[in-house]
């Protein structure tokens, strides 16, 4: 992972990494099969972060309303603040996305969980009107929501631009699922 982000994924090897490894290129082969397969794994290590931060926000005995701004502004910062740290992470984003388009759906699907946990949580409550599928729901906001959980589509703005973005966009979805649709 230290390769990768300081070199970049296009200019890091198989064998640079098993040397850094200490062991032979034949032998980090029996770990992964390819270089991608170690991007995956990274993706999958830095995602197991922010899953567990939206698990806890899901899991705050806070309003509903409450928990979906902080899973978005988690969403956001997170990813903001590790492409500002690792400037490396988009090629990897980018690498991971051509290669493995279905790796982007698998995490999407995670995230899920806990955003309709939230849901499911705000109708309890009386915060939300009746969802007739919470998973969908969960699924379209995510679709709504792309541009601050994706890096490519930050479109070079500061972080206090996406928030301000973000702070505008959220007040909408929530109204909505407040009358329901």
């Amino acid at each position: 992972m230290q390769r990768v982000m300081h070199y970049g994924y296009a200019k890091t090897t198989m064998s640079e990494i098993a040397k850094d490894c200490g062991m032979s290129a034949g032998n980090i082969y029996r770990f992964f099969a390819s270089k991608i397969d170690i991007a995956e794994a990274m993706a999958q290590k830095y995602h197991e972060v922010i899953l567990d931060g939206y698990n806890e926000i899901a899991a705050r005995e806070s309003s509903a309303t409450l928990r979906l701004t902080a899973f978005w502004h988690h969403c956001l910062t997170s990813t903001y603040q590790q492409l500002d740290k690792d400037e490396k992470i988009l090629e990897v984003a980018e690498r991971l996305t051509q290669e493995r388009p279905l790796h982007a759906n698998e995490q999407l699907a995670l995230n899920r969980v806990p955003l309709t946990k939230i849901l499911n949580d705000g109708v309890v409550l009386g915060e939300f009107a009746p969802i007739k599928d919470p998973e969908v729901t969960a699924e379209m906001i995510q679709s709504m929501m792309m541009k601050f959980a994706y890096p490519q589509l930050f479109s070079r703005l500061t972080l206090d631009q996406l928030e301000r973005e973000l702070d505008g966009v959220l007040p909408i979805i929530i109204a909505g699922l407040q009358k329901g649709f």
